[in-house]
């Protein structure tokens, strides 16, 4: 447990925070295109992408899971399972989240973490007739709808790599067929990989909208926690060598915002050393901040305090 997150002390509210990952990718997927077969996404310009929504899945799952990762950190954080369900999960039943939404709210906001994280669109194509059909009253719907739309406390960025990424394509083969007349399997060009490349992923923390969706102190400090253990623990045969090789997190002094997110995410961005525009080998290709500039980080607040605190989230 970092003892540097302030917020943890104080689970009644949190700070505006700037956060940045360096993603390594070692011969894996980090996130195929299913409009390209399952490649790894890849811009026009060759640079690679993870989308924000793959990687929120991962910190989706280790809550939902409830295995060793949420006994773990919850234990630290004192967190009740009754309050840490999760909203984007598969079977869940519209009607009673649908329920949930009616009067004020508190209890849809009570039961899921990632709703009161992340915000959530539930129901936002529900049409009236189709509400009534499920016995919700005028009165219940008008409800339902207000609370149902709601933009989140944290938002990730998307994921761009530093460089241009090479893709290779192999052939899986399966020595149990797959087809009754044949004894083996095999899949041409099945198995799509990165050789290697280092990605940057921003997010952030705004604690604007954390009255209209519930999130708390203790929200936030358990998604901080999760990060750097969403790749270790979400391995797949696709992404078997995906990992963080940098954490950061700056908390804003001002709940406001000391400075811009930009000159934080811009400070902190690793660099190429040499052939900027080929991929990478080695993650030693790059110049990696470990602090920031002076400029930033002798910054003060009003009342003479460090307006920025960098934390480094895999310390």
């Amino acid at each position: 447990m970092n003892p540097m997150l302030s917020y943890t002390q104080d689970v009644g509210g949190f700070k505006r925070g700037t956060g940045l990952l360096v993603i390594e990718v070692r011969n894996s997927n980090p996130n195929g295109d299913p409009d390209r077969d399952s490649d790894p996404r890849q811009r026009p310009d060759q640079r690679g992408e993870i989308s924000p929504v793959s990687y929120k899945r991962k910190l989706r799952d280790l809550v939902e899971w409830k295995g060793e990762v949420w006994d773990a950190l919850s234990a630290d954080l004192k967190l009740s399972a009754e309050r840490f369900g999760i909203l984007e999960s598969r079977g869940r039943d519209r009607t009673t989240i649908t329920r949930q939404l009616t009067g004020d709210g508190q209890i849809f906001k009570d039961a899921y973490w990632d709703g009161r994280v992340f915000g959530n669109t539930f129901l936002e194509s529900m049409k009236d007739d189709e509400a009534k059909k499920h016995g919700f009253k005028e009165q219940e719907i008008k409800e339902f709808k207000a609370n149902a739309i709601r933009t989140g406390c944290v938002h990730f960025g998307l994921g761009l790599s530093v460089a241009p990424i090479d893709i290779e394509r192999h052939t899986n083969t399966n020595k149990a067929g797959v087809q009754d007349d044949k004894d083996r399997g095999m899949a041409p060009m099945g198995y799509r990989f990165v050789p290697h490349g280092v990605y940057l992923m921003p997010f952030f923390v705004n604690p604007s909208s954390a009255a209209r969706t519930g999130c708390t102190g203790e929200d936030i400090a358990l998604m901080l926690e999760l990060i750097r253990y969403a790749y270790p623990h979400t391995r797949s045969h696709a992404r078997p060598a995906v990992d963080l090789a940098h954490a950061w997190y700056v908390e804003h002094a001002d709940k406001l915002g000391s400075c811009s997110d930009f000159a934080i995410l811009d400070a902190l961005a690793p660099t190429k050393l040499g052939e900027p525009d080929a991929p990478s080998k080695s993650i030693r290709e790059y110049h990696c901040p470990a602090a920031l500039p002076d400029e930033l980080a002798n910054k003060k607040d009003k009342h003479g305090n460090p307006a920025l605190t960098l934390i480094d989230l895999l310390a």
